[in-house]
């Protein structure tokens, strides 16, 4: 169906309010993005008419709920090209996700000097749980630098494949620079050199159509909760062939085939990596969010954005003293900038007056920051309902800050 932005913004009811006793700006969506209607619905109806604990009720109402469920599977697979709904396992989010493979993956498969190469540019969760895997099998992580506009480097990247890189873990898109990484080109690089490649998609299945059979990595992983979903529910999608050599990441129910009490056998995937109750409700809305990008069409979605970032960038561009950070070519999602007169701290809280919502820190990527020289950033991001008045706002906001400063 064709865009039109006026009709999805009103799909957000949280957007109708006023902050300070100003409409409110919403440029946040990057940490986490607002939820439309029909996902609020959705949860309501599951959990006023239908709740129950899923798979192991005989009742109506765990039949239901097991039914909504496990549709979900089969909508996310088809959202970002799996082959199968049973390559889809959930999680609590992304960084239980790559976590899961860290175990999984990493602790049977990588072991003393083997290496897991990344980004100086990935956030916290594609970087912590490398180095608790070092804590246990001895392996290392290393990182690859970007170039100073943000832009990905592919033969400086390539410089630091060794005969031991085992896995190479990278963003789709940077949370801080917006860079979009070339996923099919570094898959390729992996399986190349023997190793495997784990995308962190948090930025990149929000904002762009994705493939996962097409992009040829072997795990993609993304958090509900940006994805115009609720929080607690993430997805780690895995080559079937892969998740079927792998044990489990937490014991308990439901991940069982079999229990006596000296020992135990597990089921298929993708139940073998979803111990205990799952956050049902949370799962069925994510459903509702697919079907609502779905609706609106990734494609359609990306031309809204990247209109909004084109804007976005020339508004703010006439703001003085306002220095971009990350202006590579393929960008997507946000905007990081500083500003000379004020500390990052200082114009998140100072806007607030005017009823603009931006983030400001280190946005969980301190090895970013350290290689810019930086302690902290501001970051504009945008979404589906984002509106040009939202950046011309922002502008004029910061332009007050300017003032108070100088």
């Amino acid at each position: 169906m064709g865009f039109d932005a006026t009709v999805v913004r009103a799909q957000f009811p949280i957007l109708d309010q006023q902050v300070n006793g100003k409409p409110l700006v919403y440029l946040d969506s990057a940490a986490s993005a607002q939820k439309p209607q029909m996902v609020l619905d959705t949860m309501s109806s599951a959990y006023s008419q239908t709740y129950a604990n899923v798979h192991r009720g005989l009742h109506y109402l765990s039949e239901a709920s097991t039914d909504a469920y496990e549709a979900v599977r089969g909508k996310v697979a088809h959202l970002i090209g799996a082959r199968s709904e049973k390559e889809i396992v959930f999680t609590s989010g992304a960084t239980m996700a790559l976590n899961l493979i860290a175990h999984c993956y990493g602790n049977t498969n990588l072991g003393e000097g083997d290496e897991v190469l990344i980004s100086v540019a990935d956030h916290h969760a594609n970087i912590v749980p490398w180095h608790l895997l070092g804590g246990r099998v001895g392996s290392k992580t290393v990182a690859a630098p970007v170039d100073a506009d943000g832009s990905f480097n592919m033969e400086q990247f390539k410089a630091h494949i060794t005969p031991r890189t085992k896995i190479i873990s990278v963003p789709h898109v940077s949370n801080v620079l917006g860079t979009v990484f070339p996923i099919a080109a570094i898959a390729a690089l992996a399986h190349e050199n023997g190793a495997i490649c784990i995308v962190d998609g948090c930025q990149g299945v929000t904002h762009l159509p994705v493939n996962v059979t097409d992009l040829g990595c072997d795990f993609y992983v993304f958090s509900g909760h940006k994805l115009y979903g609720p929080s607690g529910i993430g997805v780690c999608w895995g080559r079937s062939e892969i998740w079927a050599g792998l044990p489990p990441f937490l014991g308990g129910g439901d991940m069982i085939d079999d229990v006596k009490t000296d020992r135990s056998t597990y089921a298929e995937p993708p139940l073998r990596f979803e111990a205990g109750t799952p956050p049902i409700v949370e799962c069925i809305g994510l459903g509702a969010a697919v079907d609502f990008v779905q609706q609106i069409g990734m494609a359609n979605l990306r031309d809204h954005e990247m209109d909004m970032l084109r804007y976005g960038h020339q508004r703010l561009a006439s703001v003085q003293g306002l220095n971009f950070i990350g202006m590579a070519a393929d960008k997507s999602g946000v905007i990081s900038f500083t500003l000379d007169a004020a500390h990052p701290h200082d114009i998140s809280t100072l806007i607030d007056q005017d009823g603009v919502a931006i983030r400001a820190g280190h946005h969980c990527a301190q090895p970013l920051m350290k290689f810019y020289g930086l302690g902290s950033t501001a970051r504009a991001s945008v979404g589906v309902y984002t509106q040009e008045s939202d950046f011309d706002v922002l502008a004029e906001a910061l332009e007050k800050v300017n003032r108070i400063f100088g």
